[in-house]
């Protein structure tokens, strides 16, 4: 079958790398009788393994020309259910049913943190994830506060998930190759409580409202929402920019709040 031509305004760059792509297997290591969620599987250069592995895969995506061929391209193996459409429109809990799902994936550049924030909403039905992303993007995830990178990301991020960095890919690993470094990251959910699932909308609205205007101090960006002394009262200085608070501050603040 020929390669499929990559299409722009799905934002398709397609990994060619073996040695890439055997190294991204190893860091998932699948194993028989799991159940994967795969985004954009493409020409099913990391669907093929994860099926030789033993694991059941539902495969979404949204190219309807590439979800049409991926069975045919990979000699329609059983085990794999594809499903034309839209990850940002799926429902992670019914696909998963009531087997926790792995999820991987090659994201598009330009939609992954939208991806990203749906998939937080189900982590539910989520047993670990590992995504191929702009490095630019792995490292807002993983990056401690203090630095520009540091943001709305970082934190509801690492509200959800424990996250690690695994390792780089060029971009000559990719047809055709694109302008940024990538990275391949791991994220496992938390378990969190009733109690911390409770404190998460005002945990947003803070975060959301801080970074809208990081370059403010705390004081004037999370005006209308906490004024100086309650700010104060969750033990942090209002002088504060919004980049140089934990979670826990963050958390801290949002209690405030409520």
């Amino acid at each position: 079958m020929q390669p499929h031509r990559p299409r722009k305004r799905f934002g398709q760059h397609f990994l060619v790398d073996h040695q890439i792509i055997e190294r991204l297997v190893r860091a998932i290591a699948p194993r028989p009788g799991e159940r994967l969620l795969e985004i954009g599987p493409g020409e099913g250069v990391l669907t093929r393994p994860l099926l030789a592995a033993g694991a059941a895969v539902t495969a979404v995506e949204l190219d309807r020309d590439l979800a049409s061929s991926l069975a045919d391209r990979l000699g329609q193996p059983p085990r794999l259910d594809i499903v034309q459409g839209d990850i940002l429109a799926t429902d992670v809990v019914a696909l998963a049913g009531d087997q926790a799902l792995r999820v991987v994936g090659n994201l598009p550049y330009n939609i992954s943190t939208p991806i990203l924030f749906h998939l937080f909403d189900h982590l539910a039905a989520i047993g670990d994830m590992h995504f191929m992303l702009q490095k630019e993007v792995i490292d807002r995830l993983v990056a401690d506060p203090g630095g520009r990178e540091y943001g709305r990301l970082s934190v509801m991020a690492s509200f959800f998930c424990e996250m690690n960095w695994l390792f780089d890919v060029p971009p000559e690993a990719f047809r055709p190759p694109p302008k940024v470094v990538s990275a391949i990251v791991r994220l496992r959910p938390k378990s969190l409580s009733e109690a911390e699932l409770q404190v998460l909308p005002a945990l947003d609205a803070v975060v959301r409202q801080a970074f809208g205007q990081r370059r403010k101090t705390l004081r004037n960006s999370l005006r209308g929402l906490l004024d100086s002394p309650s700010i104060e009262a969750a033990g942090v200085d209002p002088g504060t920019r919004p980049e140089r608070l934990s979670l826990q501050e963050f958390l801290q603040l949002a209690l405030t709040t409520r």
